[in-house]
């Protein structure tokens, strides 16, 4: 019988998934937490930051505001300053006091264990969802940032071209049991080898089979 698609791409996935289990055993969350709170308001910070500037944010941010009751309280243009350093703080500082007055109102001020749920929370969205489940909750999530969305596209493991479809896909491909692991190595990798600009495909523990989809040799 002749190999489908889907069966030669979770080949392809397991070779990947074991060359990064090998390359990053260590791979966690790069954000700093103490608790769900505290990754949830954290997870939204990082929106088009880095991990290590929200970690600079972050210890005075959650000793001003240890609870969702205080971040729900917060006036606006205090809580814009703590933040101002990671960027679109305005729109962060409206999504972090809306999500937490949604959780005192609807959660007794505790963060959920569901997708459905999280979702719906102002300025929470799938990835950012995934984070909190997995890390804080040990919920397999596949998280979709920008670099598990460039990486898979690369490595073809999928065609798709939203963060949604490309979840869809890798839930298909890959084992639950490694969705959290395989995010967190995907960005270890993008950060450290498979860069967007200039990739250093040379030292690549995966260019034995990695197709460059999309880059020139």
């Amino acid at each position: 019988m002749p190999t489908s698609a889907s069966d030669k791409r979770k080949r392809h996935a397991s070779r990947v998934l074991k060359v990064l289990a090998e390359q990053y055993p260590d791979a966690v969350c790069s954000l700093r937490h103490a608790n769900p709170l505290q990754l949830l308001i954290a997870t939204i910070l990082s929106a088009q930051c880095t991990d290590e500037r929200v970690n600079l944010v972050t210890p005075a941010l959650f000793a001003r505001y240890p609870d969702a009751r205080a971040f729900a309280q917060a006036e606006p243009r205090e809580l814009e300053r703590y933040i101002q350093s990671t960027g679109f703080f305005r729109n962060k500082a409206k999504s972090i006091i809306g999500c937490c007055q949604a959780l005192v109102e609807r959660h007794g001020g505790e963060v959920p264990r569901t997708l459905d749920e999280l979702v719906v929370l102002p300025g929470v969205g799938r990835k950012t969802a995934n984070v909190v489940l997995g890390n804080a909750f040990g919920v397999p999530g596949l998280v979709v940032d920008t670099h598990v969305m460039r990486l898979s596209q690369r490595m073809g493991l999928t065609e798709e071209t939203t963060p949604e479809k490309i979840e869809q896909d890798l839930m298909t491909i890959l084992p639950r049991k490694s969705w959290v692991d395989f995010g967190h190595r995907m960005i270890y990798h993008g950060r450290k080898i498979c860069q967007a600009r200039s990739p250093k495909c040379d030292v690549c523990p995966l260019r034995r089979f990695c197709p460059r989809i999309g880059l020139d040799d």
